[in-house]
C-alpha cells in the first residue's frame, strides 16, 4: 500500500499587523484605470469605538492614505458621496464611525448613496466580538437576538454589508467590498461594521494580499437579440424621444449620445440625474420630462410613441407619474446596466453599457433619420423661459424676488465651468425647469432629495475638481438641517458660493399642502404653533463658521457679490430673502400625491376630484 505523503507546507511570506492597520494598508493599494487610489481617503469622526485600532492604523498611514475630519458624520459622507458623484463613480472615499449615534448618524447618507448608485465606504465601529464588556457603552441590546447589533441599521441601505468579527474576515469582505464598487450594475455602498476588539487584533497577514491591484469598470456587450428587437422598436416608431438619465454620465457617453440623436434626428429629455449630459443648447435638447419638465419636453414626451430609455430609472418626477408619455400607442424601451431597471414598467429591455448599446443601436438603423421634432415649441419655450429669468423691473429691499429671479442672476454670472448644486426643496424642480447646463454643469441630489446634502456636497465636488466653480442653492429649511461643513471648508480652505434664499420656512412643501386641498399648516413660521416669530441671522451664522458672508438687499447685489466670491479662498456665502408662492412659475406636469377621499372643505373635495381625474390617466406599463 502506497505511504500518503502529509501535504506540503507552502512557504508564504506574512506580515504582522492588526486588522484595522491590514485594512488601511490594503485599501492604499487598490487602483482605478488611471493608476488613481480609488479610494482617495478616510472621513472620519473617532469615539471609542474607532479610536484606538482605526485611530491608530490611519495616523500610521496618513501619507499614503489621507485622514480628513468632519463635523458630522452624516455631513462628511455626503460630501464623500458628492466626490464620486463628480468623479462618474471612477474614485470614493471611506467614512468611519464609533459604534452608536455616530453610526446611525450615517445611515441615512448610506440611503442617499444606495438609491443614487453612488460608491462609498462606510465603516462602523462595532461591539466587541468577544463580548467581555457587554453591554458596552453605546451598545444597543437585542433581547432575542445576541448577535444583533445597531449596525444592522445599514443593511437594507447597503449593497454589501458584513460584519468583521474575526480579523481574517478581511481576506474576503475587503475584495468584495471593491468588487460591489467598481461594478457598473450594482455599484453603491458597502458597510464593514468592523468589531471594536477585532480592530485592535493581531494576525499573521500573507504580504501578497497587499500587492497593488488596478479594479476595471466593465462595459458589458448586449444581448444580440436585444438589440434586434430594440432596433425593430425603432424602425416602427415615427415619434421617438430619448430620455438621457445618469447612466449616461456614468457610462460615459455624453458624445455618443449626442451622435446618436444627431445621426437619427431624435430628441433628447434629461432627468434630473441626467441633465447636463447634452449642451443646454443643442436643437435637440428638449429640456426636462415630467413634473418639473420644460413644456416642450413634456409635449414632445406627450406625442412620442416610442420612449428610449438610457440609464434612467424612470423615477415619477420623470414620468409625471406615469401621465406624461400618454400616446396611447407608446412603447418603452430602457437601456441600462441592471436589468432590474431595463425591465421596468413592461419596457423592452436592453440590458448593457450605454455607450456600446448605442453604437449597437446605430449600427443596426444604418443612416435612418427621423422626422424633425417641434422645434418650434422648444424655441418657444425658451422664449417664456427668457422672460422667467429675467432681472425684475423693481429692485431694493422692499421687492421679493422669486426662485426664477434668484436662478436667472446666477446664469448671467456663471461660466462654463458652473456647476449648480441642489438636493430639496423649491430650487431642484425650478432648476430642472431654468437652469441651462453646459456640460458637467449640473449635480442634482434627487434620488433621495436629502435636506441637508448642499452644503457638504457643494464641498465634495470642489475637493473632487477644483477647477469647477460650484454654486450652491439651499433654502433657509435645508441650511438649518445641515450645515457643519461648511466650517471644515473653511478650515481646508476649500471654496465655493452659498446662495441662501430665505423665504422663512418650507415654501415648497407648503405649496404642495395647499395643491392637496390642505390648510397652510405647519410648514412656514407664520403657520407654526411658536410664541415669537423667528430673526434668523444667517449672515452671522455663516461669518461664525469662517465663511465670508453677506446680505444681498435685491438681484443686482446679488449677481455682484456672485463675481467678487471668485476671488476668494473660502467659501462664500450669499443670503437672499425671497418670496415663498412662485416656484419655478412655468412648467411642470402631474404628481402623484394622494388626497384625501374626505375631507370638510371645497377646497379639499376639489383637489381629489383633480387628483382622481389624474389617476385615471395613469399608465403603467
Amino acid at each position: 500500500m502506497a505511504r500518503v505523503q502529509p501535504p506540503r507546507r507552502i512557504n508564504m511570506t506574512t506580515i504582522r499587523l492588526t486588522a484595522a492597520q491590514a485594512m488601511f494598508r490594503w485599501l492604499s493599494m487598490q487602483m482605478n484605470e488611471d493608476g488613481e487610489r480609488f479610494i482617495d481617503g478616510v472621513w472620519a469622526i473617532f469615539g471609542h469605538g474607532n479610536v484606538a485600532g482605526i485611530g491608530e492604523a490611519l495616523h500610521g498611514i496618513q501619507e499614503k492614505l489621507p485622514t480628513w475630519r468632519g463635523q458630522n458624520e452624516q455631513t462628511m459622507a455626503h460630501a464623500a458621496i458628492a466626490y464620486a458623484k463628480t468623479k462618474r463613480r471612477r474614485r470614493a472615499m471611506a467614512i468611519t464611525s464609533s459604534i452608536g449615534p455616530g453610526a446611525t448618524n450615517m445611515v441615512t447618507a448610506a440611503a442617499l448613496a444606495h438609491v443614487n448608485r453612488l460608491p462609498v465606504l462606510f465603516i462602523p465601529g462595532d461591539v466587541f466580538a468577544n463580548r467581555r464588556p457587554d453591554p458596552v457603552l453605546q451598545q444597543i441590546e437585542d433581547f432575542d437576538d445576541g448577535t444583533m447589533s445597531v449596525t444592522d441599521c445599514f443593511r437594507p441601505v447597503s449593497r454589501y454589508f458584513d460584519r468583521i468579527t474575526r480579523p481574517e474576515h478581511l481576506l474576503s469582505a475587503l475584495p468584495r467590498a471593491m468588487q460591489v464598487m467598481t461594478d457598473p450594475a450594482n455599484c453603491g455602498p458597502v458597510t464593514l461594521a468592523f468589531c471594536q476588539d477585532v480592530q485592535a487584533e493581531a494576525y499573521d497577514w500573507p504580504e501578497s494580499f497587499f500587492e497593488q491591484k488596478t479594479w476595471r469598470i466593465r462595459r458589458p456587450e448586449p444581448d444580440p437579440r436585444e438589440v434586434a428587437d430594440v432596433v425593430a422598436a425603432l424602425n416602427t416608431a415615427r415619434n421617438p424621444v430619448i430620455v438621457a438619465g445618469g447612466g449616461v454620465l456614468y457610462s460615459g457617453a455624453e458624445s455618443d449620445l449626442l451622435k446618436f440623436a444627431r445621426t437619427h434626428n431624435i430628441p433628447i429629455v434629461e432627468t434630473q440625474a441626467g441633465k447636463g449630459a447634452i449642451d443646454w443648447n443643442d436643437q435637440l435638447n428638449f429640456g426636462s420630462p415630467g413634473v418639473t419638465g420644460t413644456d416642450c419636453g413634456n409635449k414632445i414626451a406627450a406625442n412620442a410613441d416610442l420612449i428610449l430609455g438610457v440609464g434612467t430609472r424612470f423615477q415619477d418626477f420623470t414620468t409625471g407619474s406615469w401621465t406624461v408619455f400618454s400616446n396611447p400607442a407608446r412603447k418603452l424601451v430602457s437601456i441600462n446596466l441592471a436589468g432590474y431597471d431595463a425591465a421596468k414598467h413592461g419596457a423592452t429591455p436592453l440590458v448593457s453599457d450605454a455607450k456600446v448599446a448605442l453604437s449597437r443601436l446605430s449600427e443596426g438603423l444604418g443612416r435612418y433619420r427621423f422626422a424633425d421634432p417641434d422645434f418650434a415649441a422648444r424655441d418657444a419655450w425658451f422664449k417664456l423661459s427668457d422672460e422667467a429669468l429675467a432681472a425684475p423691473a423693481q429692485q431694493g429691499a422692499n421687492f421679493l424676488p422669486s426662485d426664477a429671479h434668484v436662478i436667472g442672476a446666477v446664469l448671467r454670472q456663471a461660466g462654463a465651468n458652473t456647476v449648480a448644486i441642489c438636493a430639496a426643496g423649491t430650487m431642484p424642480g425650478a432648476l430642472q425647469v431654468l437652469w441651462r447646463a453646459s456640460a458637467d454643469g449640473y449635480h442634482m441630489e434627487y434620488g433621495y432629495s436629502c435636506m441637508g446634502y448642499e452644503v457638504a456636497g457643494a464641498f465634495g465636488i470642489k475637493l473632487a475638481d477644483r477647477t469647477k466653480d460650484v454654486v450652491c442653492f439651499v433654502g433657509d429649511g435645508s441650511y438649518m438641517m445641515a450645515n457643519s461643513e461648511l466650517a471644515t471648508a473653511v478650515m481646508m480652505r476649500v471654496p465655493f458660493t452659498i446662495v441662501l434664499t430665505d423665504n422663512r420656512g418650507y415654501g415648497c412643501i407648503n405649496r404642495l399642502q395647499q395643491e392637496c386641498g390642505g390648510a397652510e399648516f405647519n410648514n412656514m413660521y407664520k403657520d407654526s404653533n411658536i410664541e415669537v416669530q423667528p430673526e434668523i441671522d444667517f449672515v452671522a451664522h455663516a461669518a461664525s463658521m469662517g465663511a465670508h458672508a453677506v446680505k444681498a438687499i435685491d438681484i443686482v447685489q446679488l449677481e455682484a457679490e456672485l463675481v467678487a466670491a471668485r476671488s476668494r479662498d473660502i467659501p462664500t456665502v450669499i443670503v437672499i430673502d425671497t418670496e415663498a408662492e412662485t416656484g419655478a412659475g412655468i412648467g411642470g406636469a402631474w404628481w402623484d400625491v394622494v388626497v384625501p377621499e374626505v375631507g370638510d372643505t371645497e377646497k379639499l373635495k376639489k383637489a381629489r376630484a383633480h387628483y382622481e381625474a389624474h389617476v385615471a390617466r395613469q399608465r403603467i406599463n
